[in-house]
């Protein structure tokens, strides 16, 4: 299957979307949530796959990892963004759904800096 072309779509200025730092960009249709994650840039659509919500406020953190009972691992820090409604994480790097990898997912867009200005590709 054919991937229709993308454009680029200006976010903000480097120094504007500091570490910790968001913002959503219209891309045609599309809302896409990018975020400067300790310096990495990521963008996801902005828009939970479970009801439809909107990304921008969900929590950047880690998740519990598969461990023997009794015992609490938590890892993937800063990996997982989890949905304001209910919870929902995805994964900042593929979109993929921490509870089903296979069936449920968001796109994700490669962001890149050009100059002193963050770009994302949609």
């Amino acid at each position: 299957m054919r991937r229709p072309a993308t454009q680029p779509y200006f976010v903000a200025k480097v120094s504007e979307l500091g570490p910790g730092m968001r913002r959503v960009v219209e891309a045609g249709q599309r809302s896409i949530l990018v975020l400067n994650v300790d310096g990495a840039f990521y963008a996801i659509r902005n828009r939970c796959p479970h009801q439809g919500c909107s990304l921008e406020c969900g929590t950047v953190s880690g998740t519990m990892l598969p461990s023997d009972p009794q015992q609490l691992i938590y890892g993937r820090h800063n990996q997982i963004l989890r949905c304001p409604w209910h919870g929902w994480e995805l994964d900042l790097r593929t979109g993929r759904s921490l509870f089903d990898p296979e069936g449920v997912r968001v796109a994700t867009y490669p962001v890149r800096i050009e100059g002193d200005s963050v770009v994302v590709e949609a």
